[in-house]
């Protein structure tokens, strides 16, 4: 089965965005319940919560596991809720369709992982169900296609994929770096296929969750998962990017949607697609020269224990000259180089010498 011929019907049941909202754990049938009962139901039309949860460091709250099953079915039937929940093996697969959950998506730690995903894809094969895939924790727009054709080639036929963002070393202010162009180039290579934004994941904090979910819907996403619990300080997963089902409405009132694209709107759509492109850039630069302004600071406490001079003329003429041919060779303005070159090499004189003065 070709991924590009098959048409996503399932998405077009919804006359609104959608939106898949619920604890990023489930932690009791009680907590399930109440947020369930306090999520606005003219917004969201799915509810999501993690029964088994993969963590980066055993001994961490690894989720309620089966029994949280039963609480999303009396979600389903008391709410009239559509359901959806985390599979990371073949066995949690299984169990999520012996329960009836609606929607299954494979977190980006499965997805990473071929021989995981191919398990996963035959023991869900030929279902109805929706499945949708995470992107891989790394940067690999391949792997993240490979997923959606395992899932294809096993008779799977109602397929998403979620943009939770990528890991990153860099500094952000995002606890995954959006990379929103490798989400834009599945789109352009897959037009069929419903793409979700998860800004709590992206975000890594509640206060930046409208930020993105905003700019998903600015590149014409088809809805949002977001992390909602009743009490999200007191979470016992992922607190920080977790918001009151109140707040999630709020949010969802005052986003703006785009319109689809049409003859008339090519120009925006583009123009939006660049400057999300240039918002991503832009974080990845400030991430990298925090990154380096922390080595001139090891570098300054370096100087000060040994006693050597600051300002060293040799090392910045080299550098200097370095940088400006690499970056003529890559199209930059030798002018530019020079005002660039000198603005970074100023503040890190400057933080060299706040740790001489100490």
């Amino acid at each position: 089965m070709n991924i590009q011929d098959i048409k996503q019907d399932w998405i077009d049941q919804f006359e609104k965005p959608l939106i898949i909202a619920g604890p990023c754990s489930a932690e009791s049938e009680k907590q399930v319940m109440e947020i369930a009962e306090r999520l606005d139901k003219d917004y969201v039309q799915v509810y999501r919560a993690g029964i088994w949860k993969p963590r980066t460091k055993p001994g961490s709250f690894e989720g309620v596991g089966a029994i949280g099953l039963n609480w999303l079915k009396r979600v389903k039937d008391e709410f009239n809720m559509l359901t959806a929940t985390e599979v990371a093996n073949a066995s949690h697969a299984k169990l999520a369709l012996e329960f009836d959950v609606d929607y299954l998506w494979i977190g980006a730690r499965s997805t990473v992982n071929p021989f995981t995903m191919q398990e996963i894809a035959e023991a869900l094969r030929d279902t109805d169900k929706v499945v949708l895939v995470k992107n891989p924790v790394n940067p690999d727009l391949d792997l993240w296609i490979g997923g959606l054709e395992r899932l294809a080639a096993q008779g799977i036929k109602n397929l998403g994929v979620i943009h939770r963002g990528f890991s990153s070393h860099n500094k952000s202010k995002y606890r995954n770096n959006p990379q929103w162009q490798i989400a834009l180039e599945l789109k352009d290579r897959l037009p069929n296929i419903p793409i979700i934004g998860d800004p709590s994941h992206i975000a890594g904090r509640r206060d930046l969750i409208a930020e993105v979910a905003q700019q998903a819907f600015n590149l014409e996403y088809n809805g949002l998962m977001v992390e909602t619990h009743c009490n999200p300080d007191e979470a016992w997963s992922d607190a920080k990017q977790q918001i009151l089902p109140e707040t999630l409405k709020d949010i969802l009132v005052d986003i703006t949607l785009r319109k689809k694209n049409d003859s008339s709107d090519v120009f925006s759509t583009k123009l939006n697609r660049y400057r999300n492109e240039i918002d991503e850039l832009d974080n990845q630069l400030l991430g990298l020269l925090a990154s380096r302004m922390d080595v001139a600071k090891k570098i300054g406490n370096l100087k000060k224990e040994h006693n050597v001079a600051i300002f060293q003329p040799d090392r910045w003429n080299v550098l200097k000259k370095l940088a400006i041919r690499n970056g003529t060779r890559m199209g930059l303005s030798e002018e530019f180089l020079e005002h660039l070159l000198v603005s970074i090499h100023k503040e890190s004189v400057d933080l060299q010498n706040e740790i001489m003065d100490k």
